[in-house]
């Protein structure tokens, strides 16, 4: 399960953020070809990276002033957030449905996965996967068609969010919910129009959350395939969250003891 033809990804990833640079260092040094600093250096963060890249190997390119200069004059923008640093690496390999679902009892059977249902802006992408690496979830699960591509720019957003959340791509969302449920993971939809309160949820089963489009939210067939939908309950004159705030409170809300 989890078709891996097709995925929407760059084939060679330009990283402008040290953080997520720095995670790709940490965490696959094999797979980062080149790091590239500015002659008068990029800031403290960009040391780290260096150390980390001499330390495994990877060759480190400083440019040389003319051709910064060359690169000022053709009016063609900066190269990295601090003065023309990056990192060259390969994208993140992604793995099956089913080694991404291998253990639903892990965290004492509290595990938490998360799908996204077509998001569709690279930066919310990249905020999410933040979100879920700071709340500790098991996997994320793709959707191949209408969904923003795993770019540089959302590496970046993920601040190395992208290196410790396995992700799946799937093909037919709907269908491979069967898959999750067989897993022994309950499903969960999160929709403005959902049943519950997300506090209402039980937080001792393992769930696999699902916040969809920026626009439309979740598809009807998503919804059908839920186990049970929540939504986040407004406290005050607003009343709905960009998808990345959501998916945050939800992940934060579905993570307390």
């Amino acid at each position: 399960m989890g078709d891996r033809r097709r995925e929407p990804r760059e084939t060679r990833l330009r990283l402008l953020n040290p953080h997520s640079a720095l995670a790709a260092l940490e965490t696959r040094p094999g797979s980062v070809h080149e790091v590239g600093l500015p002659p008068k250096g990029a800031g403290s963060a960009w040391s780290q990276v260096e150390e980390a890249a001499r330390a495994q190997g990877v060759p480190v390119r400083v440019a040389q002033p003319a051709e910064q200069r060359g690169r000022q004059r053709g009016g063609g923008p900066k190269s990295g957030r601090e003065g023309g640093a990056y990192a060259e690496a390969d994208p993140r390999p992604a793995v099956s449905l089913d080694e991404l679902l291998a253990d639903p009892q892990r965290d004492g059977g509290r595990g938490l996965w998360l799908a996204l249902d077509r998001v569709q802006d690279p930066r919310n992408l990249g905020a999410v996967v933040r979100a879920a690496a700071f709340f500790g979830v098991a996997g994320l699960l793709l959707t191949r068609d209408g969904s923003a591509p795993l770019s540089s720019l959302a590496y970046d957003v993920a601040a190395g969010g992208l290196e410790y959340v396995p992700h799946a791509w799937v093909g037919n969302l709907t269908r491979d919910l069967a898959t999750v449920k067989e897993a022994g993971i309950w499903v969960l939809g999160a929709s403005e129009r959902g049943d519950d309160d997300v506090e209402q949820v039980d937080r001792a089963r393992p769930w696999l959350l699902i916040v969809g489009n920026e626009e439309k939210g979740l598809r009807r067939l998503t919804l059908e395939g839920c186990d049970q939908t929540c939504r986040l309950v407004p406290q005050g004159q607003v009343g709905s969250l960009n998808v990345s705030v959501a998916a945050a409170v939800l992940l934060s809300t579905l993570r307390r003891a």
